[in-house]
């Protein structure tokens, strides 16, 4: 994910803020490096990098929770495991007014010829924006989904430049129910880190860290 960090670096000031206790953890098998950041005028980024099963899987996790402009909760996942590639670029409607979805909107009709993998159904659905999408492929598939990964993330960074300034608490508020609602109803990565380290360590870790809405 240094590229991703790259390029927001290029467009934002980052601190890096540490991720303390959750710098390094164990779940289900894999081993996660957290790292914690604050984009100025921007807000809470957070990484997780996971490898496991004897280097079969490898999860890269990229979450931006802009607190600092009118800018939707963005979600970077990509799963490599058995021969696989999965991409999810996921959009959450955090705003309080919006913003320009137009860039995200082209980059997403412009892939549209790779079939949309389905996700399943979730609590969250309603929140979640009609920009997101989701790939799964072979290996093949590694350099087109580099591509659109790229050219999407760009989109965002570029939208965020320009996005209305927001108090910050405001925001903070609207993201909470997102964040909260994972903690409460569960989800693909909440309810595994539920399991293996408890309700309140789970989140201390969301709010803190990996979402910043503390």
């Amino acid at each position: 994910m240094t590229d991703l960090l790259d390029k927001l670096r290029a467009e934002f000031e980052l601190e890096e803020l540490g991720a303390g206790e959750f710098s390094q953890i164990k779940v289900s098998g894999m081993h996660f490096t957290i790292h914690r950041y604050h984009a100025k005028g921007l807000g809470n980024v957070s990484t997780m990098e996971a490898k496991g099963f004897f280097g079969l899987m490898k999860m890269d996790t990229f979450v931006i929770n802009a607190t600092e402009c009118d800018m939707p909760l963005f979600s970077y996942d990509r799963i490599h495991a058995m021969g696989n590639d999965t991409l999810m670029l996921e959009l959450f409607d955090t705003m309080l007014e919006g913003c320009n979805m137009s860039d995200m909107q082209k980059i997403k009709k412009n892939y549209a010829y790779i079939p949309e993998h389905d996700m399943g159904k979730h609590w969250y659905d309603d929140i979640k924006l009609k920009e997101s999408l989701a790939k799964k492929g072979k290996k093949k598939d590694t350099p087109i989904y580099d591509k659109l990964k790229n050219e999407y993330f760009e989109a965002y960074i570029k939208t965020a430049k320009t996005a209305p300034v927001c108090v910050e608490s405001e925001k903070k508020e609207k993201a909470s129910v997102y964040v909260e609602g994972l903690l409460s109803n569960g989800g693909p990565a909440a309810s595994v880190f539920i399991k293996n380290y408890g309700a309140e360590k789970t989140a201390a870790f969301f709010r803190e860290v990996l979402f910043g809405t503390k």
